[in-house]
């Protein structure tokens, strides 16, 4: 664990040199901070920060010199005492150009703030589509032009947007800023307009300097797009925060929160704890000590359905319902013996009940995934293991009360989609160093592959021999366990982060501070249910 820790530091310091050292200097030499710079200095100090989508784009665009956290730094921070979603493109990666894995960012940071109710503060330095690309960023429904339609609907919310706008703002992404509640410009860096001085030149002949075209002074003075300008980065975020110190409050979702209380177990003892081989069984029990206050756990149905835990505790004072899979051999009460990390029917019976129980004591849900899957094989089957697991997706899919998944290990087929993987809302989703996702485990997948490929092959009259045909399976298993790493996973955003687990209690009580601030306005129904 601790070389995966030091992996995962590693890769992150790097992350946060986005273009690198020289153009953070370039940046520099043009009296600009850079976005996480500006991010620093604009939110509380001694606050915390939950960066979201760290490693997006990780791996990605490599024919194109890469594109480091998707070039825009996204997170949820506080600003003059309020909670808020930070969206700032970094200038240093392609001029802050939008490649397709930026848009799909940005979505998710409007998604999260929509979803909380949180303000908006965008800190723009773009230089607009990465062009090459357009194709692939442009038209779709979930591409480019949806951060103005989420731009409208905020507004519509109630939600508060505020825009800087510190360096390029070009064509379509000018509307971004202006679609805001409020739009600030830093003068002679910042400009705004629909198409640059060399378009304009191009489309209508007319010569002009882009600062007289859409800077600072034409904007505040003449056309009246920006509202104010100011001389330097930090006076235009002082601005904001100034802005921020006397916005109103609403009302809450009324999550219960106590004292906190120190977990029962401490980080390093819970990091030694976790193991890395994901085949070795372990007490989930024990990790919930180490994230939970005091280690105070009241399980539910302890003794039925053993493969999943059920229970509510608190997290950093947070009342909290826990859904997770128990990855040690456990015995029903017949004397069967029952893998671990894997879903049973009487496990996702107790657990559609569970979460049922706690949408109706308004209780936010934390899944800690290590699951392998549902159980297959006839006496499942005739044990109606499938209408047990639509169950307990069907009660999981319908909850109104906020859910929040970790993918601590194993994340396979239909078991992702039941403890809560990505395509069902979790609020957050973040995943351990030690986390793998998938359809299934990487040893079976290779071998099913490898026995398409050769019946293939024996198709078309060729034989393989026994030398390559263990070459094929090693050429299949690299790649199938690279598509494995969590960062792979993160790199596309199915997760929001790779975590610390150190960090875990972090990212729950952030996570459901923010889920309170938007009220449960939809009533808690199931719908058709197979009993």
């Amino acid at each position: 664990m601790e070389n995966l820790l030091q992996i995962l530091q590693a890769k992150y310091e790097q992350v946060k040199l986005g273009g690198g050292t020289k153009r953070i200097e370039k940046e520099h030499a043009k009296g600009k901070l850079t976005a996480r710079e500006r991010i620093d200095y604009l939110r509380d100090k001694n606050t915390d920060f939950l960066e979201v989508g760290a490693f997006v784009a990780d791996g990605m665009y490599e024919e194109e010199g890469g594109c480091p956290s998707g070039g825009v730094v996204t997170g949820i921070g506080y600003v003059s005492g309020r909670m808020c979603m930070i969206v700032a493109n970094d200038a240093t990666v392609k001029a802050g150009a939008w490649f397709p894995m930026t848009a799909k960012k940005n979505l998710r940071a409007q998604e999260i703030a929509m979803d909380n109710q949180i303000p908006v503060i965008y800190l723009v330095d773009s230089a607009g589509v990465f062009l090459p690309m357009q194709n692939e960023i442009f038209p779709d429904k979930e591409h480019f032009g949806r951060q103005f339609r989420n731009n409208a609907k905020m507004s519509a919310m109630g939600i508060v947007q505020v825009a800087a706008i510190m360096g390029s703002c070009v064509a379509g992404g000018a509307y971004l800023p202006i679609m805001s509640d409020e739009a600030m410009i830093v003068d002679k860096t910042g400009s705004i307009f629909l198409a640059g001085s060399y378009l304009v030149k191009s489309a209508i002949g007319e010569t002009i300097d882009n600062e007289t075209l859409g800077g600072a002074t034409t904007h505040c003075e003449i056309s009246g797009v920006t509202d104010n300008k100011y001389d330097t980065d930090q006076d235009c975020l002082d601005a904001i925060r100034k802005i921020f110190d006397k916005i109103g409050h609403n009302p809450t979702a009324g999550f219960d929160r106590a004292e906190s209380r120190d977990p029962g177990m401490s980080g390093d003892k819970l990091v030694d704890v976790f193991p890395t081989e994901r085949v070795k069984p372990y007490d989930m029990l024990e990790i919930i000590k180490g994230l939970i206050d005091a280690g105070d756990f009241d399980e539910y149905k302890e003794d039925y359905g053993k493969t999943l835990i059920c229970g509510t505790a608190r997290v950093d004072g947070w009342s909290v319902g826990i859904v997770a899979n128990q990855r040690k051999i456990v015995k029903t009460a017949k004397g069967e013996m029952q893998m671990g990390g894997v879903i049973y029917s009487d496990s996702a019976d107790k657990a559609a009940r569970f979460i049922m129980n706690c949408n109706q004591r308004k209780i936010p849900l934390v899944f800690l995934q290590d699951v392998s899957g549902f159980m297959v094989g006839s006496k499942a089957e005739h044990g109606g293991i499938i209408k047990d697991g639509a169950k307990m997706v069907n009660t999981m899919a319908n909850s109104v009360v906020p859910k929040f998944t970790f993918i601590l290990g194993n994340s396979y087929g239909a078991g992702n989609y039941a403890m809560c993987g990505k395509a069902y809302d979790p609020r957050l989703i973040y995943s351990w160093p030690t986390a793998q996702m998938a359809v299934m485990s990487g040893a079976a997948a290779a071998n099913t592959l490898l026995q398409i490929k050769v019946a293939g092959l024996k198709k078309k009259g060729l034989e393989i021999s026994p030398e390559d045909e263990k070459e094929l399976l090693y050429e299949i298993t690299s790649k199938y366990n690279e598509e494995l790493s969590p960062y792979y996973a993160a790199s596309r955003l199915w997760v929001d982060g790779v975590i610390d687990p150190r960090e875990t209690r972090k990212v729950i009580s952030m996570g459901i501070e923010a889920a309170n601030h938007a009220p449960i306005a939809e009533r808690f129904n199931v719908g058709v249910i197979q009993t």
